[in-house]
């Protein structure tokens, strides 16, 4: 099984457009609101493949309450903890071509009576119902005031208690997650660059950045390009692996899909790297903040090899200062 944390929730609100255009009276075409967060994301993820898991959900006010319903409707084995803040609305523009546009509000204050308690049902959740949790995963942004170590903390906490811990978040909470040697981490190209402050323009960047990764604490670095696919570092090798370009429809939790697909199968290997790359590819077609089933998902059309550290990226990063950990 495989608990999730989300200390930033949301409700999302996809509105399709045909374009942005700044200042004008714009006509939506579609509008869907969905439960949010990236750990919520991935945990929606593996429910709809059938896989083990539940999600902790800290939730408060009107929002939050909205939240919680919208996550029972879908079925999803949760643990919610009310906090004294209200959840955070967020609001993604998504154009024909794929572009998207977010804005997304702040979220509420968590007091430490309150991440106590939260970490606490996050151990319940983890040792309840007669099966135990394989994998923690702890991700997304951190609410206002919440200190920017507390991921590490949380995950010395569940490291203790005997269970794997998977890090996706960015800036210096994914810098000072590092020191507490997670299982596993998920940046993206920005964040891989802004963790190792070195640039990034080809598949050997990446290796070398997800290295410095891994030497500052991490044992298995994740790291997902876009459009360029995925490189997998980890003890036992390194695989790069991609998924046929499709028309992308909404970009929103792609990412969640793709760490719910490779902790779906077993977090470690080739193997895992082609189920991720497939279930991310196949949440970029989905609307809104859909997460795929296996009907849309196409394992055999991903391929996994090692990877040519002189082939480019068709987007580089340029080199970004490190943030502190």
């Amino acid at each position: 099984m495989i608990v999730t944390l989300t200390l930033n929730p949301s409700l999302d609100r996809t509105i399709e457009i045909s374009s942005l255009d700044r200042g004008t009276v714009i006509r939506a075409a579609t509008a869907h609101l969905d439960p949010g967060g990236k750990g919520v994301n991935v945990s929606r993820a593996l429910l709809a493949n059938a896989v083990a898991s539940r999600a902790v959900v800290p939730y408060g006010g009107d929002e939050g309450r909205q939240l919680v319903r919208l996550l029972a409707a879908e079925g999803l084995d949760m643990v919610t903890v009310p906090v004294s803040g209200a959840t955070r609305s967020n609001v993604t523009l998504a154009e024909p071509d794929g572009t998207v546009t977010k804005i997304n509000e702040p979220g509420t204050a968590l007091s430490p009576a309150e991440l106590d308690t939260i970490a606490e049902a996050v151990l319940d959740a983890a040792h309840s119902g007669g099966q135990g949790a394989d994998w923690v995963v702890a991700s997304g942004s951190l609410p206002p005031e919440v200190p920017a170590d507390v991921y590490a903390t949380l995950c010395r906490r569940f490291a203790g208690a005997g269970i794997h811990v998977a890090i996706d978040t960015s800036g210096p909470a994914l810098s000072y997650a590092l020191d507490a040697a997670p299982d596993l981490v998920k940046p993206n190209l920005e964040e891989l660059s802004a963790a190792t402050g070195m640039p990034i323009g080809s598949l050997g960047d990446v290796v070398a950045a997800a290295g410095e990764l891994r030497a500052a604490g991490a044992r298995t670095v994740l790291a997902s390009l876009g459009a360029d696919g995925a490189v997998l570092v980890e003890e036992a090798g390194t695989w790069y692996g991609e998924a046929p370009a499709a028309v992308p429809r909404s970009s929103v939790g792609a990412g969640d899909a793709m760490l719910a697909g490779f902790l779906a199968a077993g977090g470690s290997g080739p193997g895992a790297l082609a189920q991720a790359l497939a279930w991310g590819a196949a949440a970029v077609q989905q609307p809104g903040s859909r997460m795929p089933g296996p009907a849309h998902i196409d394992i055999d059309a991903v391929t996994v090899c090692r990877p040519d550290p002189k082939r480019p990226l068709s987007t580089a990063v340029p080199a970004a200062l490190p943030q502190p950990g």
